[in-house]
């Protein structure tokens, strides 16, 4: 019983968080990941670019919004060196955004070191606790 319980809280849990993470994610590869199909109905990233700023390697993404009502969305962006692992990853935080019915916003960051080659821009929706 004890077993069964402890299984009901942790898928409990784990689809209670789901949602929080869930998104759309657009690469400096021109890769584009849809976690939230419904999500990806509202919102679109695109025009991901990258360039240099002196040593540091630059990224930048439109946000857009394809409904008319207002959105509060969160962003992030995770840096890569060239052997695919992320860099003060955790140091990095989800900033917030809100879109007004069908706005459009251009999202910079600057990579923390000269190491990053590569970003992911990261977008979902924001929720209040």
């Amino acid at each position: 019983m004890k077993k069964l319980v402890l299984a009901f809280v942790a898928a409990f849990v784990f689809t209670a968080c789901a949602p929080h993470t869930a998104g759309i994610m657009g690469s400096s590869t021109g890769e584009v990941r849809v976690d939230n199909k419904t999500f990806a109905s509202e919102v679109s990233v695109d025009q991901i670019q990258a360039r240099l700023q002196g040593d540091l390697l630059q990224g930048s993404g439109i946000i857009q919004s394809k409904v008319a009502t207002d959105l509060r969305l969160q962003y992030k962006f995770t840096w890569y060196d060239v052997s695919g692992f992320t860099l003060e990853d955790e140091a990095s935080a989800w900033k917030s955004l809100k879109l007004h019915g069908k706005q459009r916003m251009q999202v910079t960051a600057l990579a923390p070191n000269a190491s990053a080659v590569r970003y992911e821009l990261y977008v979902r929706r924001a929720f209040s606790n």
